[in-house]
């Protein structure tokens, strides 16, 4: 005959509580105090308590069949110039359409909190949110101008940051992975018989992803013969920082006559970037794509076949941020983790016509 297994009844005879403050030591939930949950923690642990998988994937999936009246509320929180500026931003909206689907499809309500709204500070943002008996956070859409630390008491909550920034807590979070999507537009491009290959990027969009953008292109560099490496041409200009710090604009342009410098020094057979970057400069200069240089986009939004590139999935990073934020509140996991990790989302390749395969490279 088996031991018979410690319940949770069992746990909270011995420790002379109720079994619902048992149940919710194990699980740390930040209502009871810390000194209670260790106390208890340590108890059951010396009891040989283990949980019942099969009752957790039971409540789960009650919690799953059976329509709540009042659904859980997540928290996305953005810190950009203004309330929708992110908006009008690549990437972000498609952020948010992600974990909101996401969101709905968990059975949560996703609502929206600027932390620039009139009379707001970290801090009273925080008792909002603890206020409102909402836990769980979504930090996205925030400005690098804005800061590079959150100091909310984290001890209240559950958090998932898209993207890096800020820094400061280290949190789990889930991004694009911009060092492969370069890595995979020079792949495909070498594969094809291209060598004379550039990469233009904004400075701040590279400073964004710590530098991942100009690592993935450097990394695939080293298959070419130094005579055929170009370097990347980053705009604008390293000083003043400001003028690439500030990312919340809606759209950034090289400059004219930096970028035609550039290009004219260099003469790549393929650009890869982004097409609002570089088409208009190219088309002022009097090049036809593909016939006189050919271009990678790769921040392609349409997979029509008009022009090649990779499609970064926007709206998975946003649904996979609030999946893993369901399952730390699933399991009432709060504060800052001890060892955070980066969930990276990989983009997807289409050919097009503006990147002939093999190359059909022009005399120089």
């Amino acid at each position: 005959m088996s031991e018979k297994r410690v319940t949770l009844s069992d746990i909270a005879v011995k420790a002379e509580v109720h079994v619902t403050t048992v149940s919710l030591a194990l699980r740390n939930h930040p209502r009871l105090p810390e000194t209670t949950r260790r106390r208890i923690q340590a108890l059951a642990k010396k009891m040989g308590y283990t949980p019942d998988p099969f009752l957790r994937a039971l409540v789960a999936y009650r919690g799953g069949v059976i329509e709540r009246r009042n659904k859980p509320t997540l928290a996305y929180v953005t810190n950009w110039t203004t309330r929708w500026g992110w908006k009008r931003v690549t990437a972000h909206p498609d952020f948010y359409a992600g974990a909101l689907a996401k969101a709905n499809e968990l059975g949560y309500k996703l609502d929206h909190f600027w932390m620039r709204d009139e009379g707001m500070s970290q801090e009273r943002l925080g008792q909002i949110l603890y206020s409102r008996g909402i836990s769980g956070l979504i930090i996205a859409s925030h400005g690098r101008e804005m800061g590079d630390a959150l100091a909310f008491d984290w001890a209240n909550f559950s958090a998932v940051k898209i993207d890096y920034f800020p820094h400061q807590p280290a949190l789990h979070n889930v991004t694009n992975n911009q060092c492969d999507i370069a890595r995979l537009a020079m792949q495909k491009v070498i594969a094809a018989g291209y060598r004379r290959i550039g990469f233009v990027m904004h400075r701040g969009w590279d400073h964004a992803v710590d530098h991942l953008w100009t690592a993935g292109y450097l990394c695939e560099q080293q298959a070419l013969t130094a005579r055929e490496r170009i370097p990347a041409h980053l705009f604008p200009e390293p000083e003043p920082v400001e003028r690439w710090l500030n990312e919340s604009k809606s759209e950034v342009f090289p400059e004219p006559a930096a970028f035609k410098a550039w290009f004219n020094k260099y003469r790549p057979e393929v650009v890869i970037s982004k097409a609002s970057f570089v088409l208009p400069l190219l088309k002022e200069m009097g090049l036809r794509v593909p016939r006189d240089v050919a271009f990678v986009d790769v921040f392609l939004d349409k997979s029509d076949g008009a022009i090649a590139g990779v499609q970064q999935n926007h709206t998975t990073v946003g649904a996979l941020a609030v999946e893993i934020l369901a399952g730390q509140l699933q399991h009432n996991k709060y504060g800052v983790p001890e060892i955070p990790t980066t969930t990276y989302v990989e983009g997807t390749w289409h050919d097009g016509a503006t990147c002939p395969m093999p190359a059909k490279v022009a005399a120089s």
